[in-house]
């Protein structure tokens, strides 16, 4: 069983600290284990459990040039999203991370939860180098993520790529 340092809404380290434990946590809960699905899972729940003030985190995983749901925690959510399309469809397309203050003022933004107001999101690649999926985060908060927060995650998603297997 993996314990944790940290309960939700209880830091009171600073926020690279915050990340670093995260990222050590995701390592524990997913090397050794081959099943992806198993592996996003506990991921997910991880960094849900992790993040104050989100509404949802999980991940969108590329398949036939697309991205499709994969496991996440929070509402039900648009299950395919073209390369391009949205927020998650830009970060796959430019391969680049995404970080938006106010989605209502990002053009194309897919409403999959109308009471989200910020989002961030990761590239995720495979261990060629391909983006092979992305890491999604909303939540209800206008300008929610900053920079810290899209450091410490990229953080965390090189700990992913790292183990998962794609």
């Amino acid at each position: 069983m993996i314990t944790s340092k940290w309960q939700k809404g209880k830091y009171s380290i600073m926020s690279n600290d915050k990340y670093e434990l995260l990222a050590q946590q995701l390592q524990a809960l997913i090397e050794g284990e081959p099943d992806l699905i198993a592996n996003l899972s506990n991921a997910s729940a991880a960094i849900n459990e992790a993040l104050e003030n989100i509404n949802w985190a999980g991940f969108y995983l590329v398949k036939e040039n697309m991205l499709v749901l994969g496991p996440f925690q929070g509402k039900p959510a648009c299950i395919r999203i073209p390369f391009g399309k949205g927020v998650c469809g830009t970060a796959a397309k430019k391969d680049e991370t995404q970080l938006v203050k106010d989605v209502h003022e990002f053009p194309g933004h897919i409403a999959c939860d109308s009471a989200s107001r910020s989002e961030i999101v990761i590239p995720i690649h495979n261990k060629s180098g391909v983006v092979a999926a992305v890491l999604d985060i909303d939540s209800p908060d206008l300008a929610r993520f900053d920079e810290t927060d899209q450091s410490g995650l990229e953080h965390c998603v090189n700990v992913l790529e790292k183990y998962l297997l794609f």
